[in-house]
């Protein structure tokens, strides 16, 4: 009985660790890295890219791209900032999940065999642990090349945009990753 506990309380880890959140708003940690990135391109110029996982939708990327904008804009000392280009990415794959391992650790096949070499070896049955079901996945990577100026935005320019109402706008979108644990 307390070995069932034990798998259960394992295959409930397990279940748990899989669940995926959205991008939480952070610098990428590595290039194609989940986050956003900025390159400086002249002094009031530069492209900002936001990347997110497959559980973050195309709106919630665009628009941490644009609260990057409005964040990078203030942070150089302008007001308002006019997206020149702009375009999202989108990559779809099929992802395997489950499997009998997962969900019955209990009655998963499992034998050891003797060799002379090299003693007692594991041996599983390689069709047994066939993924239960796919799902497909999306991911989406918007970028855009903005060029940063001082002074009220232009009210005929349909690209331009006030960095603070777009920071006080998109703020609750921003949520920052949780801290370490430890």
């Amino acid at each position: 009985m307390r070995r069932l506990k034990v798998l259960l309380a394992g295959a409930g880890l397990l279940a748990l660790a899989a669940c995926v959140t959205t991008t939480a708003y952070a610098p990428a940690t590595r290039p194609g890295g989940y986050g956003y990135s900025e390159q400086q391109i002249e002094a009031n110029r530069a492209r900002v890219t936001f990347r997110g996982n497959g559980s973050t939708p195309r709106e919630t990327v665009e628009n941490l791209l644009l609260y990057r904008a409005a964040e990078l804009t203030l942070a150089n000392g302008f007001d308002h900032f006019i997206v020149a280009d702009r375009d999202t990415d989108k990559r779809t794959r099929m992802q395997a999940y489950g499997g009998s391992r997962a969900f019955y650790p209990a009655f998963y096949p499992y034998w050891s065999y003797y060799s002379p070499r090299w003693g007692w070896r594991p041996w599983s049955d390689p069709f047994w642990d066939d993924p239960v079901s796919y799902r497909e996945v999306t991911q989406f990577e918007a970028s855009a090349e903005i060029a940063m100026a001082r002074g009220p935005k232009p009210a005929d320019n349909p690209r331009a945009y006030d960095a603070r109402e777009v920071q006080a706008n998109l703020r609750n979108l921003a949520t920052p990753p949780p801290p370490p644990a430890g």
